[in-house]
């Protein structure tokens, strides 16, 4: 799969990476994500999420825990090697609400984990935030 950009999403607005390997889950997180003002580019891999990282530089990376092959926490690890991509925020969003998994992100290097269900709102609140910090 290829990186798909959200139509109408002008290189000036912010970038998240979307990594997710359901395709219903990322085309809902996209239109919702491109419905808020941002930039849209989709992953459905650890190593495809690693290479789009290192060629779009996104402002932000939504990334899925579980995934086939390579899982959202080795490649939340090979993209912080990256001297580049260490300060952009990863956030988790995840079925898995342990705090057991809350843990392991979280060392692997992610920023924030959100376990689902969870309220958009509030999710919307943490990218904002999330990038207002990258601005200062």
């Amino acid at each position: 799969m290829e990186a798909q950009v959200a139509p109408g999403t002008p290189k000036t607005r912010r970038t998240i990476l979307l990594v997710e390997d359901f395709d219903d889950t990322r085309l809902m997180m996209k239109l919702w994500l491109a419905k808020n003002g941002y930039r849209v580019i989709e992953a459905e891999s650890g190593p495809q999420a690693i290479a789009l990282a290192e060629s779009e530089r996104p402002d932000l990376i939504i990334m899925d825990l579980m995934m086939p092959g390579m899982d959202g926490l080795d490649a939340t690890r090979r993209i912080r090697e990256r001297a580049a991509l260490r300060e952009t925020p990863i956030v988790v969003v995840s079925a898995y609400g342990a705090d057991e998994y809350r843990a392991k992100a979280l060392s692997a290097g992610c920023t924030e984990y959100v376990p689902t269900p969870f309220d958009p709102s509030e999710l919307e609140v943490l990218i904002k935030n999330l990038l207002a910090g990258r601005n200062s």
